[in-house]
Parts: C-alpha cells; sequence; structure tokens
C-alpha cells in the first residue's frame, strides 16, 4: 500500500520528473519529455501528478481531457519502489482528476509488447477497448514513429 503523498507537480518539479520517466522507459526521441511535462502543467486541461514519499519523488502520471474522454501518460514509479501501490495510487488519482475536469471515461496506451504493464491495467479494471490508434506526425520524427 502507497504511503505516498500525491500532488500536482509544479514547473521546478521538470528535470525529477523527467529523469523518473527516463528511468521508467518511458520516454521516445521522437516526443520531447519536457516539453510535455511543461505543456500539461500549464495546460489548463492537464496535469502532471506527482507522488513523493518523504521528499524522494517515486512517482508522476500525465493526465488530460480533451472534452469528452481522459487520457493517462507517461505513468511511471521509480523502479526501486514499483509493486508498491505508488502506481495505483497515481492511477486513482488521476482517474478522479479527469472526473472532476468531465471526462466520462479514461483511456491510455500501452504497447503490446509491455506484457507486465498490461496486466497491471487489467488488475485496475482497464480493458482493451478494440481501437486501433492511427497517427500522423506533422513533423518527422528522429529514429523513428
Amino acid at each position: 500500500m502507497s504511503t505516498a503523498t500525491i500532488a500536482p507537480a509544479e514547473l521546478s518539479d521538470v528535470d525529477a520528473v523527467v529523469a523518473l520517466w527516463r528511468d521508467c522507459d518511458l520516454t521516445r526521441p521522437w516526443n520531447d519529455p519536457v516539453r510535455d511535462f511543461q505543456d500539461a502543467v500549464v495546460g489548463e486541461t492537464s496535469t502532471v501528478l506527482v507522488a513523493r514519499d518523504g521528499d524522494a519523488l517515486v512517482g508522476a502520471v500525465m493526465a488530460g481531457y480533451d472534452g469528452h474522454r481522459g487520457w493517462l501518460y507517461y505513468l511511471g514509479v521509480a523502479p526501486g519502489v514499483q509493486g508498491s501501490g505508488h502506481g495505483r495510487a497515481l492511477v486513482v488519482a488521476a482517474e478522479a482528476w479527469l472526473a472532476a475536469a468531465g471526462a466520462v471515461k479514461v483511456q491510455l496506451m500501452v504497447r503490446r509488447t509491455n506484457d507486465a504493464v498490461l496486466g497491471f491495467y487489467e488488475r485496475l479494471g482497464y480493458d482493451d477497448q478494440e481501437t486501433v490508434v492511427l497517427g500522423r506526425r506533422f513533423v518527422p520524427a528522429p529514429g523513428g514513429f
């Protein structure tokens, strides 16, 4: 069970949160996690929530509301404390934030090869929405997608 305190991130948390996301292998070369973090923190329809155990940042999640559904991104828990309930607590807090914003459902994307994370979300009641995510880039991505 998590003993962490969860609260909205401050802009000054950027380095610690991005380092956590990198430690959790959540970043990709075609996305700028610093910009993603900053945009979410200052946006009216998004947030980054952080979990702290004392002074240590142990987890973070980004949440955004598109006017209908909520989305979760970049859920990460420090590798040394995974399995301690921090991830579940962050999801619950992000879902509450999204519901308060007016979202009627929440969605997220997980790479099909990430079996451990798929199992984590299944245990929280998430299931395959039987949709295909399509995308189109406006700017070429370094290294791929």
